[in-house]
């Protein structure tokens, strides 16, 4: 597909009377024709500022910003071809669901029959159909949010932009508003970048995802990729959960590495790292990716410090003989009984699931 989105050295530093924050630096990123790119982070790490330096809310301090070649670093909101759907929805009250979603096309003096044609296309578009005549404080928490979303649609931008548009549902509703958002992208076609700090959020509805920390982006990639093969700790601790062992590589060939742990244990994973023989690494174990055997079988003995049921799993951590602690994830927990604290344990790790990492 090709390139729609070029950000190109993109920096933003708010200057202050006695200092001075980078909120984004040096940020490098392509986002194609059709992708619907997710900048995660937790706060504070620059995606807002970067979402907003797109759609010209906020003026670089460096780099540029191209839009299907054209520069529009400084351009004006309203003279560039993005649209931003916000997290506080920012309907007008007193309009009804028609008028809300009309205004954009009323501003730019289209005949009164195509307005009513185009809205009509858009409200069916996101499931509104038959609410035409309701005021916003009249709707659901979700149902104004594809309100905000059909009123961006219906002037057609080249890019939408997405800023945390889910922080203000509930748990059950994000999650039914996110399907909307993704399917409705899906069909339109639009080159769409969004906004969160929801890892869940990200991973599920995300053609590629832009990890950020302090301004500067750590990784970028595919969900799996991201989740299953992190850049660095900071990655892998952000995206859901993980254990971090000590470990040292022994010997590579070209399908497998073979590591020593803390324990003086030896594994071989199914997969080749760069990394030298004899290099110290950290060794990336998902909780899920462990399951609980008899004291004296699996990889790793232990034993269990703190259980607590969360619903349809429990989370364990476990005390290694190597004075390491190991976080375990188990579906169906009431099922196969819930262990108790002190609790001895064999751990077996899930060895295709392992990731290296520089120490």
């Amino acid at each position: 597909m090709p390139v729609e989105l070029v950000l190109a050295g993109l920096t933003k530093v708010f200057r202050g009377f006695r200092s001075a924050v980078v909120a984004v630096d040096h940020v490098d990123l392509e986002v194609e024709k059709g992708e619907l790119v997710t900048l995660l982070g937790p706060s504070g790490c620059g995606k807002t500022t970067t979402l907003r330096l797109i759609g010209g809310f906020e003026v670089p301090t460096e780099g540029e910003i191209y839009l299907r070649g054209q520069r529009i670093t400084h351009l004006p909101p309203q003279r560039r071809p993005t649209a931003t759907v916000f997290q506080s929805y920012a309907l007008f009250p007193h309009m009804t669901v028609f008028e809300n979603v009309a205004f954009g096309l009323k501003v730019r003096r289209f005949p009164r029959a195509e307005i009513r044609r185009q809205v009509q296309e858009v409200l069916n578009l996101v499931g509104l159909t038959g609410l035409e005549n309701r005021l916003p404080a009249k709707l659901s928490g979700g149902q104004q949010q594809r309100v905000a979303l059909a009123r961006v649609l219906v002037i057609k931008p080249q890019v939408l932009l997405f800023d945390e548009p889910l922080s203000n549902l509930d748990a059950k509703l994000r999650v039914e508003t996110r399907e909307h958002i993704r399917r409705i992208q899906k069909e339109v076609g639009i080159t769409s970048l969004y906004v969160t700090h929801d890892q869940a959020e990200a991973m599920a509805i995300s053609d590629r995802i832009v990890v950020m920390n302090q301004g500067r982006i750590q990784q970028v990639g595919f969900p799996q990729d991201v989740y299953l093969r992190p850049a660095n700790p900071f990655v892998a601790d952000f995206i859901g959960r993980a254990n971090f062992l000590k470990a040292r590589v022994v010997a590579q060939n070209a399908t497998e590495t073979e590591v020593e742990l803390a324990s003086g244990l030896r594994l071989r994973l199914p997969q080749r790292f760069s990394f030298a023989s004899g290099e110290e690494v950290q060794m990336v174990v998902r909780p899920e990716a462990v399951d609980f055997c008899a004291p004296e079988e699996g990889h790793l003995q232990g034993q269990v410090v703190l259980a607590q049921l969360t619903g349809p799993s429990a989370h364990y951590r476990v005390a290694l003989s190597s004075g390491e602690q190991v976080e375990v994830e188990v579906l169906g927990a009431l099922e196969k009984g819930l262990l108790a604290p002190g609790t001895p344990v064999g751990l077996r790790l899930h060895l295709k699931s392992l990731h290296l990492l520089r120490a």
